[in-house]
């Protein structure tokens, strides 16, 4: 899967799709996962996204697991 790649609505630019480098994956209160990482420009950016997508991104290497 090295296609894979976690992308988010970036709120200060107002841009769609922006890729998300140095994302570290955690799980939520609910049991939902959210990447949390930066566009590589300073700004941070937070995404939902589904388990398979999330575990895909961590064992591809792209992103870290920020649970134990």
């Amino acid at each position: 899967m090295s296609d894979l790649t976690i992308t988010a609505y970036n709120v200060k630019t107002k841009e769609k799709g922006v890729k998300m480098l140095d994302a570290v994956i955690t799980k939520t209160a609910k049991g939902a996962y959210m990447a949390q990482g930066n566009d590589g420009k300073g700004n941070k950016l937070t995404t939902l996204m589904n388990e398979a997508k999330a575990l895909a991104a961590i064992e591809a290497g792209i992103a870290k697991k920020g649970w134990d």
